[in-house]
């Protein structure tokens, strides 16, 4: 086993949180959380970093949510954690960017993961209704009238990774059907 790995790619990507009201949240799930992604991250970046500057060339991508640009209700833990780490990848993506590195965010709307079947049957036991009901209504939202695929996800993270996106640093890419409202 090689004792320093060349290490060109990170891509930071964490199951999101339980869900429910922010206001119930208990501060351990907060600290947990924080735990998961922002700190998990710093220490992979930290591993990884010097093999990107040694080469001149590195990419970290954290994927994380469309909630860093529109909070999601029922979604406070996960909001608040995802914001933490769009602002840590734009502070890191200044400090990096003249190493060729770049830092990027990639942010998955409503995509078809078991992430989402679990918040949708939760909603929909919330709120009385079918499961079927609450996809509807979230897609009625979606401009591209249905949810992203992981796939679609993928690719967006793919193409920050490559020499062509050398110049797009400390971004958030929403990949999302066009559902969020904020530039």
């Amino acid at each position: 086993m090689q004792k320093n790995p060349e290490v060109h790619i990170l891509i930071n990507n964490t199951g999101g949180p339980s869900g429910g009201p922010i206001i119930e949240a208990q501060t351990e799930q907060f600290e947990a959380v924080f735990q998961q992604h922002l700190v998990c991250n710093q220490i992979l970046a930290q591993a990884c970093v010097p093999s990107m500057q040694k080469a001149g060339f590195g990419r970290i991508v954290n994927i994380i949510s469309v909630s860093v640009k529109q909070p999601i209700a029922g979604l406070g833990v996960s909001n608040t954690i995802r914001w933490a780490v769009a602002s840590w990848a734009k502070t890191l993506s200044l400090e990096l960017g003249n190493f060729g590195i770049t830092v990027n965010n990639v942010l998955p709307g409503y995509t078809l993961t078991g992430r989402l079947q679990y918040v949708n049957e939760m909603r929909a036991n919330t709120l009385g209704i079918s499961i079927e009901e609450i996809e509807n209504q979230l897609i009625k939202d979606i401009p591209v009238g249905r949810f992203a695929t992981p796939e679609e996800v993928a690719a967006a993270a793919v193409f920050l990774c490559t020499p062509a996106a050398a110049s797009i640093n400390g971004i958030n890419l929403p990949v999302d059907g066009g559902k969020t409202g904020s530039l």
